[in-house]
């Protein structure tokens, strides 16, 4: 059973990670550097695949550092406070927070920067091993959203392996991993069509 202490401990986790989460590097950086609204530029979606598509490689890592920073930072206080049961709920609360930016009217990114530092924090290893294999997929296809989905298909997965049974461990990858897919809905669909847009690669800030 859990104290009423232990469900205020895990509030304040799931509070503090949705709005460090919520935090838009991408707008940050693109009003700052450029004095635009990212939201008006490109898909018009505050994450970091616009910011690289539409600015080039220098606010597009920027933003990237930025997200997977979050991630890890919002990741590391759940479990300092809450424990492992902590580091869940954050790494949740905070891709939620990105996808749904209490900044930016309840929209946000698609949370692919922010999921690769929750995970870098959850479960490292393959995390590492799948990141580095989506980018050069990405590389190859220059389909951001390919990279994005099997990235999230394969973490699910492989939480399955490496969690040792912990279905809580397992439960927050596979919620991360639906979120991710849900905001990809229409990536999806013009992958399918044959349509989906591709990366310039060469492009500079």
């Amino acid at each position: 059973m859990i104290s009423a202490y232990a469900i205020g401990m895990l509030i304040l986790v799931a509070a503090i990670a949705y709005m460090i989460g919520s935090i838009p590097f991408s707008y940050i950086f693109s009003k700052t550097l450029k004095g635009e609204d990212i939201r008006e530029k490109g898909s018009g979606n505050a994450g970091t695949t616009n910011a690289l598509r539409s600015y080039g490689w220098g606010i597009g890592i920027l933003t990237l550092v930025g997200d997977v920073l979050k991630g890890v930072v919002a990741s590391l206080i759940g479990l300092w406070i809450g424990g492992d049961l902590g580091l869940y709920l954050a790494s949740v609360c905070a891709v939620a927070g990105h996808n749904f930016s209490v900044f930016l009217k309840f929209k946000g990114g698609k949370g692919i920067a922010c999921t690769t530092g929750v995970l870098l924090v959850i479960q490292p290893i393959p995390t590492v091993i799948i990141f580095g294999l989506c980018v050069l997929l990405v590389v190859r296809t220059k389909i951001m959203s390919i990279g994005s989905l099997i990235g999230l298909v394969a973490s699910a997965v492989a939480a399955f392996f490496v969690s040792n049974g912990n279905i809580y461990w397992q439960l927050a990858v596979l919620i991360i991993a639906v979120m991710g897919i849900i905001s990809h809905r229409e990536n999806i669909v013009r992958l399918i069509k044959g349509t989906e847009n591709k990366l310039n690669l060469s492009k500079k800030s």
